[in-house]
């Protein structure tokens, strides 16, 4: 895949998520995708930290949406290529501090099938 098409798929990701489009998100990830996240392994420690499946994103994206409705996040830097996209950017919830985190997405045939999350 171009950089362009992979930055286009974190564009509509960030979109999605930031308008908290639960189905629009999950439609850009393939079936089996995996995800990996430090607060899913807080919130949620029989995971380890991963969920499998569009029904578990969709759980858990739902949990966060519930309960964090201001969630936001601001891209502050973006890099593709090859079938990979590397976002970093900055978590904003009232009432929390900013928390820098970094995000890979991991691409084939045009769906996201890995996504993995990292804090700073």
């Amino acid at each position: 895949m171009t950089p362009e098409t992979l930055q286009s798929i974190a564009f509509k990701w960030f979109d999605a998520f930031n308008s908290h489009q639960l189905e629009q998100l999950l439609s850009l990830y393939d079936d089996e995708a995996r995800h990996f996240s430090p607060k899913l392994k807080i919130r949620k420690p029989e995971t380890n930290g991963f969920v499998e499946g569009k029904q578990a994103l969709r759980e858990w994206w739902q949990d966060a949406f519930e309960r964090l409705p201001s969630l936001h996040y601001k891209v502050t830097s973006l890099t593709a290529n090859g079938d990979r996209v590397f976002m970093e950017y900055i978590r904003n919830v009232d009432g929390e501090d900013d928390m820098l985190v970094a995000e890979v997405l991991d691409v084939k045939n045009g769906k996201i099938i890995a996504s993995r999350v990292y804090h700073g």
